[in-house]
């Protein structure tokens, strides 16, 4: 992170004009690609030469050493049992499934969904349109080279369609599938607010396993040709979704306790002073949050850098102690979480704007990714009262967070992440998933827990987490009923032993199971909290908000209910 700037404004005006500083002046903004679109194509390239590289090595893999190993031995007989099951009826099906995945009616639904995306809101969702064609798209590039790369033949079975002369790996229409009804069932869920939602996105993904089966019953691929075409539209997706879905809008929280009118009232008017990241916001992004904070009555506000020796509570003290109304937070969860830290108590409305890797907080308010909309979200919206944790250890300065703390595999994934800060620039969240196959070759943890004054617990674990708040990336609920206002921590421990434990944690994970589960046969422990005591045989990594804070032997987190005042968007129908 940049060092400080050299001289900065001793205190927000008076008058609310923009103080004058004698700070190196910003270099002037280019007139060429702007830089975040800019990180958008280099995401995009390198993740797709990694997604190629990926798809090609299975090819070879499939067509090569494993050729003669289970389950490639059967994959013959499959096709031919699929022959053999062939009827005049089947066969119509087929063709109209198959069809499904054809490159003209792919393109024809591709051009109207992005027409609708364009056309139909009263603001164009000019991303959304993107994420969608940009899908397509980059399936079918990778799905070129790799039929360039691997050569393989079509089944030993009679075909019921003319195809061109590429190789049956992988298949072209079932990734084609796989990327446009993905990536309709990702739009539904993040831009659709019926209770239908859920039903019209499960048909949607539903439809390439329909061209998939399709296509081996018509004798077009081999099994593994279609598995691969799912893979490869998944990952098309991910690749594209990472860079540009960062204004997709997660379901909107639940009603928050609203903060009293009188400390309302008194607290709207006045300075705003704007906390940033200068590494993530460029000059282009503060223009536009402020032309936001103009259109909501907000003139002239006073930009506060971060500094790597001062993260944001810094700022945020002095914009306090100077008067301000309102604290805008711009940068990634520890930005916000040193912010917070100093907002505790204060009433003094926070707004969250999401420019870093995680942005859970923002997740989990229901903001926009993309920062000019999520400031425009959060003042349009209300003040509510969040809880927040104080947390404290050995060797940790006491503090507060917002979102989550962990002990364990996590820490460790962030610890790893953190010492590749150009993997993740490059990546953001998924570069924490690339930590995980080197943190999980550590040791399990052996601990105490003490909650609420109770007897102390005894526990191995691979990673223990507290959270205010449940959501991760991708909508996944980690902790199931962890809530930002309901006075109470919630706490989760994993304990998984071998691929089996594994796969049972993850499906407890994704089948949200209920808090105060006791665990047990590895299976995760939810219980809930006011304060827990957490002993550790030997240090442990340690991560508050996704930082990590070095390894201890204990950790202690109480939460402080309502102590934080954010602005939350409105509920959307």
């Amino acid at each position: 992170m940049p060092t400080a700037v050299p001289e900065r404004p001793a205190g927000l005006p008076e008058d609310g004009a923009r103080p004058r500083t004698t700070a190196t002046p910003a270099p002037a903004r280019a007139t060429g690609v702007p830089r975040g679109l800019g990180r958008a194509v280099a995401s995009i390239g390198a993740l797709t030469a990694c997604q190629a590289a990926l798809m090609i090595g299975l090819g070879l893999l499939i067509t090569g050493p494993a050729r003669h190993l289970w389950p490639l031995t059967v994959e013959d007989g499959v096709n031919r049992s699929l022959e053999r099951l062939r009827t005049p009826t089947l066969t119509t099906l087929s063709s109209i499934g198959s069809e499904a995945g054809n490159t003209l009616t792919v393109i024809a639904v591709t051009l109207a969904a992005c027409l609708v995306l364009v056309l139909m809101p009263r603001l164009p969702l000019w991303r959304q349109a993107s994420f969608l064609a940009l899908g397509v798209a980059l399936q079918s590039l990778v799905f070129l080279l790799v039929t360039i790369a691997v050569e393989r033949e079509r089944p030993a079975v009679h075909r019921l369609d003319g195809s061109l002369p590429t190789s049956s790996y992988t298949s072209g229409h079932t990734g084609a599938a796989t990327a446009l009804y993905g990536g309709l069932a990702v739009l539904v869920l993040s831009r659709v607010r019926s209770p239908w939602r859920r039903v019209a996105a499960a048909v949607l993904l539903l439809l390439p396993v329909v061209v998939g089966v399709s296509r081996l019953y018509r004798g077009m691929h081999h099994p593994t040709d279609v598995a691969g075409g799912m893979i490869n539209g998944a990952l098309s997706l991910l690749v594209v979704g990472h860079a540009l879905l960062r204004d997709g809008r997660v379901s909107a929280p639940a009603a928050l306790p609203a903060v009293p009118e009188p400390a309302r009232a008194e607290r709207l008017p006045g300075r705003v002073a704007v906390v940033v990241n200068p590494t993530t916001v460029d000059e282009h992004v503060r223009d536009e949050l402020r032309e936001v904070l103009s259109r909501h009555g907000h003139q002239e506000p006073v930009f506060l850098e971060t500094t790597a020796a001062d993260p944001g509570g810094g700022q945020t003290a002095r914009a306090l102690d100077e008067g301000a109304a309102l604290v805008v937070v711009c940068g990634g969860d520890g930005t916000v979480r040193a912010a917070a830290d100093q907002l505790a108590g204060s009433g003094v409305p926070l707004a969250v704007v999401p420019c870093g890797t995680g942005n859970l907080l923002a997740r989990n308010l229901g903001l926009p990714l993309s920062p000019a909309e999520a400031l425009d979200a959060a003042l349009g919206g209300a003040p509510r009262a969040l809880d927040l944790a104080r947390v404290e250890g050995d060797g940790l300065t006491a503090t507060h967070f917002a979102v989550m703390s962990g002990v364990g595999l996590d820490a460790a994934m962030m610890e790893y992440a953190a010492e590749h800060d150009r993997a993740k620039a490059m990546l953001g969240w998924p570069a924490y998933v690339l930590a995980a196959p080197k943190a999980m070759r550590g040791p399990r943890m052996s601990l105490s827990v003490r909650l609420d004054g109770g007897q102390p617990l005894r526990r191995t674990a691979r990673m223990v987490l507290v959270g205010n708040t449940g959501e991760l990336q991708g909508g996944l609920r980690l902790i199931p009923d962890a809530r930002p206002d309901d006075g109470v921590l919630d706490l989760l421990v994993l304990d998984p032993r071998g691929p089996g434990g594994w796969l049972r944690t993850a499906s407890a994970l994704l089948l949200r199971r209920k808090r105060d589960t006791r665990g047990g046969d590895g299976q995760p422990e939810f219980r809930t909290f006011r304060r827990a005591e957490f002993t550790f045989d030997a240090p442990e990594p340690r991560e508050i908000d996704g930082d990590p804070v070095g390894t201890g032997l204990r950790l202690s987190v109480e939460v402080v209910p309502g102590a934080l005042t954010v602005l939350v968007p409105n509920r959307e129908g």
